[in-house]
């Protein structure tokens, strides 16, 4: 339990807040490893201007964007796909970072649905994640409290965009069934619909046995579970890559310090046939 309790110490310092929230203390500023990200997941482009504009709100809380240098929202946004009426869902959305970008990118007509299990409300996402629920900014978000297995509502379907950010990788300790979850994901979204995952990449031949310890999961267990749901790759993104990366780091927030935001990320992007 001390593992646990450790672990979301270090969610709400920032591993959720697409998901997502602060520590104790409040986050640590970041040296982002990549430059800053846009739209098109290259730092060249310029963003969409609604992605801009959801970033640039004078409103966004202090906290996020002292999370923004190394977590790339622009890229994060233009990448998975989230467009003005989209219908998205945030698999553990946690103190709810990402899920309020998304929000303000779909505008009024779109909507956002936040996914948190009984583990992450209890521990560490209740209290944040219901302060930034009631800004109004955020009415557009539905918040849904189910257990990651079976994470969406029947309301919940033809979605354009499901969005998993840094988080996969902990479905393991906390035994998801992800074979069910990912077959979830992919009965709730719309044909041509979008699955987004973003992790901390591990060692080679590490496979998921640091999913806890060191918080990473080496890529390609990602890629074959998602694809045996029947998801089919649309592209990758190399915005959240840092080649200096030695990997064998934890990456959790809490423990990752002044390293924090500078660990080599993969970005996948699936879509549903």
């Amino acid at each position: 339990m001390r593992a646990l309790n450790s672990v979301y110490r270090g969610v709400s310092s920032g591993l959720l807040v697409i998901v997502t929230a602060c520590g104790a203390g409040g986050p640590a500023p970041v040296s982002p490893a990549v430059p800053s990200a846009t739209a098109s997941g290259t730092a060249a482009d310029e963003p969409a201007p609604y992605i801009r504009a959801a970033v640039d709100a004078a409103d966004r809380d202090a906290d996020d964007k002292v999370l923004d240098g190394g977590r790339h929202p622009a890229a994060l946004l233009g990448f998975c796909g989230v467009q003005p009426g989209s219908k998205v869902a945030e698999i553990a959305a946690g103190g709810g970072y990402t899920a309020e970008l998304a929000a303000r990118a779909v505008g009024p007509g779109g909507k956002v649905y936040g996914v948190n299990n009984k583990f992450l409300l209890e521990r560490f996402a209740e209290q944040p994640w219901s302060a930034r629920l009631a800004k109004p900014v955020n009415k557009n978000i539905v918040r849904v409290d189910r257990e990651f297995d079976d994470p969406l509502p029947a309301e919940a379907k033809d979605l354009d965009v499901v969005i998993d950010n840094l988080f996969y990788h902990d479905m393991f300790w906390l035994k998801v069934d992800r074979d069910k979850m990912n077959r979830a994901v992919l009965s709730a979204l719309k044909p041509g619909g979008v699955y987004c995952v973003i992790d901390h990449s591990g060692r080679a031949g590490t496979g998921s046995g640091e999913t806890q310890t060191l918080h990473r999961i080496e890529e390609k267990v990602v890629r074959e579970e998602i694809e045996r749901a029947g998801f089919k790759l649309a592209g990758e993104s190399g915005v959240w890559r840092n080649p200096a990366d030695t990997r064998d780091w934890n990456a959790a927030p809490f423990a990752a310090k002044d390293k924090r935001g500078q660990s080599d990320r993969f970005a996948l992007k699936y879509v549903k046939p």
